[in-house]
């Protein structure tokens, strides 16, 4: 509970209050307006709550995230040793991984040029050097 009220959310407190009681005061202005005649502002009236609803269910989301977030820093970690054995539920989310990179060089350590883009960097380094060419003057 302490998470919630460092300087950065006291500011997201604060701000989803100011527009949640906004939204709110400019559907309650687009009533008025409509029993005045303005039928158009019916149509807003609606959509103004419905904005300060967004508002709530945005800042109760990131609540919800950072309380969790919060109790598995919390949580004491597991012993290194023993590895938990995977269970395989029928409604269990699959586990996100770190993704691994892939080393794309070739197995015998021969760096085949590439002509294209050797071409192509001699045409960017030629624009460079000519700031004010058009791509057509280029000689190449």
């Amino acid at each position: 509970m302490r998470r919630l009220w460092t300087p950065a959310w006291i500011a997201r407190h604060v701000a989803m209050v100011v527009l949640t009681v906004g939204f709110l005061g400019l559907g309650w202005w687009q009533v008025s307006r409509a029993a005045a005649g303005n039928t158009l502002s019916w149509g807003y009236a609606v959509e103004w709550p419905i904005f300060a609803g967004f508002v709530v269910y945005v800042w109760w989301r990131e609540v919800k995230l950072a309380r969790r977030r919060g109790a598995e820093a919390e949580a004491p970690s597991p012993d290194p040793t023993v590895e938990p054995t995977p269970t395989a539920d029928a409604g269990a989310r699959p586990a996100v991984r770190r993704p691994v990179r892939v080393s794309r060089a070739r197995a015998d350590g021969d760096a085949v040029e590439d002509t294209d883009l050797a071409a192509y960097n001699h045409y960017l380094s030629w624009l460079n050097a000519n700031p004010g060419a058009r791509p057509g003057d280029y000689p190449g």
